[in-house]
């Protein structure tokens, strides 16, 4: 199409020059039968009237190539236009074909969200009948601290991750129930801190604070000066923190557009994720953390301790959209979620 577009374009062009060329050449006759018709003597009479026949035919011939320029120029203008109803036609036909599928695909997710939802209504229904029936022989668990397993990563040391972690402690350390809580805190984080601190430290939280984006987190490497993380996705962080017989009550990914992944985490591994809606400066989200686990050392619930945080950056200038968000497993309330309790 862009090819007869340009056909047309240029015999338009030539067709014009043609047009020009014929008028002047109209014009240059008409001068020249002129001067015959005033010449004082036949000899230059008949000279001029030559000129003027010749000036018609090349005017003659400048309009039949104008002409011919002009049927080219229609003739790609048709083809153009054929053109376009095809292209026309076949995106219809495209769009057509995707909407089919769109809606086969909606129908296919809804059959399946149908079958997933009856089977799992169907183990929680199991689940509680056993755990009905062995209440009776389990003791209740005695009161446990909370435990929070605090990563740290900056392979590239541009982040101020020891000075969160700084905040953190001394945070926790001043709020009303501090000894009801524990905190691991491994700075310089690497793949194998995360698996080492879900299976031995056994945490309600997962904290991690450094690089990030919707589908990647950056850990750091074995090695002792600045260097390129080791970039791990989402998924096999979420299978890294599930991986245990005790998973996490919340997931806090304090780094750069997080918020991308948090709802997968409360569908597949915990009840509540904390995420960052888009970029945040160092010092806001070290606010956020700090002011977060004050809360909750002072027994808010995580709605609320949630809030705390959100306020001191709206009290620092942030808006809206660059606050963090919170996402919850549907049907959890995260105003009822009170993580720490006097002992």
């Amino acid at each position: 199409m862009d090819r007869k577009r340009k056909q047309r374009i240029d015999a338009e062009k030539k067709a014009s020059n043609y047009r020009i060329k014929e008028s002047i050449k109209r014009t240059e006759a008409t001068k020249a039968r002129g001067a015959a018709m005033r010449a004082s003597n036949a000899s230059t009479a008949r000279s001029k009237a030559n000129e003027a026949e010749r000036k018609e035919r090349d005017a003659a011939s400048a309009g039949k190539e104008a002409n011919s320029w002009s049927t080219r120029a229609t003739g790609y203008l048709r083809d153009e236009v054929s053109l376009q109803t095809k292209v026309a036609k076949a995106e219809q036909t495209e769009a057509a074909a995707a909407d089919r599928k769109r809606a086969q695909d909606l129908k296919k997710a809804e059959r399946k969200t149908l079958a997933d939802r009856s089977a799992l209504d169907s183990r929680i229904s199991q689940t509680e009948f056993h755990v009905d029936q062995i209440a009776r022989q389990i003791p209740s668990p005695k009161p446990e601290k909370l435990r929070v397993l605090i990563l740290g990563a900056s392979a590239d040391g541009g982040l101020r991750v020891g000075r969160e972690q700084k905040r953190i402690r001394a945070a926790v350390e001043s709020a009303l129930h501090r000894d009801q809580i524990e905190l691991d805190v491994r700075p310089a984080a690497t793949p194998q801190d995360l698996l080492d601190g879900v299976t031995k430290f056994r945490p309600h939280v997962v904290h991690f604070s450094g690089h990030s984006n919707e589908n990647l987190i950056e850990f750091e490497d074995e090695v002792d000066e600045p260097h390129d993380g080791v970039v791990v996705t989402a998924r096999a962080f979420a299978n890294a923190v599930r991986a245990t017989d005790t998973p996490p009550l919340l997931i806090m990914l304090n780094s750069c557009s997080s918020a991308g992944q948090i709802d997968d985490l409360v569908a597949d591994v915990s009840p509540f994720a904390i995420g960052m809606a888009d970029t945040i400066d160092d010092g806001d989200a070290i606010s956020y953390a700090a002011q977060f686990y004050a809360a909750v050392a002072n027994g808010q619930s995580v709605l609320s301790a949630h809030h705390s945080g959100r306020a001191a950056l709206e009290l620092a200038g942030l808006d809206g959209a660059e606050l963090p968000a919170l996402a919850c497993t549907d049907g959890v309330d995260p105003a009822q979620a009170v993580l720490v309790t006097p002992s």
